[in-house]
């Protein structure tokens, strides 16, 4: 039986799966995660999602009384079937179709589906992303038409109401930054600062005042241009 208060959140380890995994702690009776390994060459990040869920936890003894079971499941058959600049050590750069190379094609449908599955099992109502079509690389599979037509996709096959909650959808990262702090106050946003992992290349040798990253990846440079607005007020 599916529970309409117990969330699955899609958790990279991220700066904005971070926020979801708190905005669904602070909102739902139980929450797991689940993560997703593809050849990514950040794979820092598969570690520091264990970190984040850990601190989060300790930071907030409410809501660690509600994280369950964390999950990990292998989908290396995007990395397989082309090169990217998200699985090879590649340069970032623009395709003639005007997406940057770092898109993997169908990886956030992938996502989805591999969690309604797991959701089924674990008799979790609710998905939760961090897809955003404000300020990010322009990914098709991250806007909410996308998103609406695959969480109607999903309870049709599956013959179960199952809902795809997207908090950060309509927010600049400046925003989500924002919520971060009206969720969890400066505990949280500290936290993400320090544990979070967002940066496409895996850098994690120089600390910024927003985090650890390259600074030059299209990922660090919007988590940077955020921040700074939010520092500035003007999120």
């Amino acid at each position: 039986m599916m529970s309409s208060n117990t969330a699955l959140v899609l958790f990279s380890g991220g700066q904005d799966s971070a926020t979801c995994l708190a905005w669904a702690l602070k909102r739902y009776g139980a929450v797991e995660t689940v993560g997703f390994t593809y050849g990514q060459r950040h794979r820092v990040e598969l570690e520091q999602r264990l970190t984040v869920r850990e601190r989060m936890a300790e930071a907030f003894p409410d809501w660690g009384a509600k994280l369950g079971d964390d999950h990990l499941i292998d989908l290396g058959f995007l990395s397989s079937i082309g090169e990217t600049a998200m699985t090879a050590d590649v340069e970032i750069t623009m395709q003639e179709n005007g997406l940057p190379n770092t898109f993997v094609p169908g990886r956030n449908l992938a996502f989805l589906v591999a969690a309604g599955a797991l959701a089924y099992r674990r008799g979790a109502g609710v998905l939760i992303g961090g897809m955003c079509e404000t300020d990010y690389s322009g990914y098709p599979d991250c806007r909410s038409n996308t998103i609406a037509a695959q969480e109607k996709a999903l309870s049709l096959g599956m013959e179960m109401p199952l809902r795809v909650e997207t908090p950060l959808m309509h927010l600049s990262k400046a925003e989500s930054w924002k919520l971060a702090e009206r969720i969890g106050g400066e505990t949280l946003t500290t936290l993400i600062e320090e544990h979070s992992h967002t940066c496409y290349k895996g850098e994690r040798g120089t600390r910024h005042p927003w985090g650890y990253g390259c600074g030059a990846c299209p990922a660090c440079e919007l988590r940077a241009e955020g921040h700074a607005a939010w520092k500035a007020g003007k999120a």
